[in-house]
């Protein structure tokens, strides 16, 4: 059995961290799935999902270190074809980019503090989020 849904997302910000747990777990309810696995992948390449813990501060301690290590606004050769997201793209490869989590009993099989996030590096437009389920009713 397989069961395929895409979220949608449009930031109000630039740069945003977004908790899809919830979405994704929904998905998983929808697909009717009690044991599989589940693919969560951004489908645009500015953007990153990840597992971590739903902390205000280490969220910000990521974006901080990764402003450290490639600043948003540096001189990079993709933006000379007028774009300005060249860190975007960096950032996503240093992040991440898609995860893969087990399904038990029909809902998502996560750690004590585990919970799926949707980081978006270059936003304010609509953006798709691919939730591939595969697994055994």
């Amino acid at each position: 059995m397989n069961h395929t849904v895409y979220l949608s997302f449009n930031t109000k910000k630039k740069i945003d961290i977004i908790n899809i747990t919830n979405q994704v777990n929904r998905a998983i309810s929808d697909s009717k799935v009690k044991d599989g696995l589940v693919l969560v992948n951004p489908m645009h390449i500015t953007a990153a999902v990840i597992i971590n813990d739903n902390e205000s501060g280490l969220h910000q301690d990521y974006l901080r270190v990764l402003e450290k290590l490639v600043p948003y606004y540096a001189d990079y050769r993709h933006n000379d074809t007028g774009e300005d997201n060249a860190a975007a793209h960096i950032w996503r490869q240093l992040i991440g980019h898609q995860v893969v989590m087990p399904i038990t009993n029909g809902k998502l099989d996560l750690g004590t503090w585990e919970q799926i996030f949707y980081f978006e590096f270059d936003g304010q437009r609509q953006k798709r989020v691919l939730v591939k389920i595969i697994g055994d009713q």
